[in-house]
C-alpha cells in the first residue's frame, strides 16, 4: 500500500508567497509579525499609519526623496513632485503585499494601515495579517482568520477591497502635498497595483498570466480605481509584438527630465515606445 506524503502544516496563508517574492526580488523582504510582537521603530523604519497621518513622519519620509532628487538630478523638484515620488516608493511594494499572495496562491490578506512598517533603505516590510480570503478547497481555509469566498470574481473583489482599505488612508495623508484630486490619486493606485505585479510576474516567468489576471482585476469599472489595466501590444517594423501599457496617472518625472518620459507614460508616443522596447530587449 502506498502511503501518501504528509503535507506540511500550514501556519501562515501568505508566508510561501512572500518567500517567493523575496527569492525573485531580493529588493523587498516581508516579515510577518505574530500577535504581541511590536513593529520595528527607529533606524529608518516608518509605520504606514504614520504616513497616513500626514505629519512629521511624512515630512521625514519625503526628505529622503528630496535629497535623492538633489543628489541624482542636481536640481530642486517641486514639492508635489517629491510627494508623488514618495507615494510611489511606498505604494508599489505595499500593493505587492496583496497581489502576490493572490497571484501565486489565490489568497488575499487583509492588512490594516496600522499593521505595516517600512524600511525602504533596506527594502524591508513588516506586516501583521489579521484575516484573509481564499477559495473553496484551499487547505488554508482551516487557519484562523480565513474567510472562504465562492469564486474567482469574489476573490478579485477581495483584492480590490483590501488594497483600497489599506491605501485609502495613505492617499489621504499624501494628498495635500501632491496637489491632486481623489481621481488622480486613485489613478496612481491603479498604476501601482498593475505595474508592481507585472514586474514581479516577469521575474517569475509568468508575465502573460499576470497580464490576463490584471485585466480581469481592473476592468475599468471597479471604483475607487481609475481606468483599466491598460495593456496593449505594439508592432515593431520587423513584425515583432511588443507589450506595453498606458498609465492611468503621471509620475511627474518629466518635470526633471522632459526628454526622458517613462515608456508607459501617455506622453510617450508609440514610435518612441517601440524604439525603446526594442533597445531594452
Amino acid at each position: 500500500m502506498t502511503v501518501p506524503a504528509l503535507l506540511p502544516r500550514l501556519t501562515s496563508p501568505v508566508a510561501g508567497a512572500y518567500a517567493r517574492l523575496a527569492e525573485v526580488f531580493p529588493g523587498l523582504r516581508v516579515k510577518e509579525l505574530t500577535d504581541g510582537t511590536p513593529a520595528p521603530a527607529g533606524a529608518g523604519w516608518v509605520g504606514a499609519a504614520d504616513l497616513a497621518a500626514g505629519g512629521a513622519a511624512l515630512d521625514s519620509f519625503l526628505a529622503w526623496d528630496n535629497a535623492q532628487v538633489l543628489r541624482d538630478y542636481g536640481q530642486q523638484a517641486r514639492p508635489d513632485v517629491v510627494a508623488s515620488f514618495g507615494l510611489h516608493r511606498y505604494a508599489w511594494p505595499a500593493c505587492l503585499l496583496f497581489t502576490v499572495p493572490w497571484f501565486l496562491d489565490r489568497r488575499v490578506p487583509r492588512v490594516h494601515v496600522e499593521d505595516v512598517a517600512f524600511q525602504r533603505a533596506l527594502g524591508q516590510m513588516t506586516v501583521r495579517i489579521r484575516g484573509f480570503a481564499c477559495l473553496p478547497g484551499d487547505p488554508a481555509a482551516e487557519l484562523p482568520g480565513a474567510r472562504v469566498v465562492p469564486d474567482e470574481e469574489a476573490l478579485r473583489a477581495e483584492v480590490r477591497a483590501a488594497v483600497a482599505e489599506h491605501l485609502g488612508p495613505v492617499l489621504d495623508g499624501f494628498g495635500p502635498r501632491m496637489r491632486r484630486g481623489k481621481r488622480a490619486l486613485w489613478g496612481m493606485a491603479t498604476d501601482e497595483i498593475v505595474e508592481g505585479l507585472w514586474y514581479i510576474a516577469h521575474l517569475l516567468g509568468e508575465e502573460p498570466r499576470a497580464v490576463a489576471q490584471l485585466e480581469h482585476l481592473l476592468p475599468g469599472t471597479a471604483e475607487p480605481y481609475v481606468g483599466n489595466a491598460g495593456f496593449r501590444e505594439l508592432t515593431a517594423p520587423n513584425g515583432e509584438r511588443l507589450p506595453t501599457r498606458d498609465r492611468a496617472s503621471c509620475c511627474l518625472f518629466y518635470t526633471l527630465r522632459p526628454e526622458d518620459t517613462c515608456v508607459t507614460c501617455p506622453r510617450t508616443c508609440d514610435a518612441d515606445r517601440v524604439a525603446r522596447l526594442q533597445q531594452t530587449a
